[in-house]
């Protein structure tokens, strides 16, 4: 029995405090990356700036995650509502470009074509009759 590891041994106030800090750290990674990534996501701030805020986020990260939150923490937010604007206007317009891409000609695009060949010649009027009436029926 000497060798033998019991339940209680970890008491749950021990695994909850655990937790507690196993989610903070967490917590604290999410923010430091989430800093990091709108420092070079700012258009506004020049290199230098960028730069500053870095070093200073990884030297001494506690004060200079304080810092840089009490500082631009405010402009956060807004920045990161552009950026998921711009990249919505980008899957957007992707999709738009592909869909055009692959959706078939309407009856009116089938008609001006049609109509074009006529006037270039190309069909005969019964030749335009005929295509005119597969296309409208």
């Amino acid at each position: 029995m000497a060798g033998q590891v019991l339940a209680y041994d970890y008491p749950l106030l021990g695994a909850f405090w655990t937790v507690l800090w196993i989610f903070l750290w967490v917590m604290w990674f999410m923010l430091l990356f989430r800093i990091i990534v709108d420092v070079f996501r700012d258009d506004g701030i020049s290199g230098w700036a960028k730069t500053g805020w870095l070093v200073l986020v990884l030297i001494v990260p506690f004060l200079g995650v304080l810092v840089y939150v009490i500082a631009r923490g405010r402009g956060m937010g807004s920045r990161e509502i552009k950026h998921a604007q711009e990249q919505k206007a980008m899957v957007d317009d992707y999709i738009r470009e592909t869909a055009a891409k692959t959706a078939p000609p309407s009856h009116v695009d089938e008609l001006d074509r049609l109509a074009r060949l006529k006037a270039s010649g190309d069909l005969t009027t019964e030749e335009f009759e005929r295509a005119k009436e597969k296309i409208l029926h």
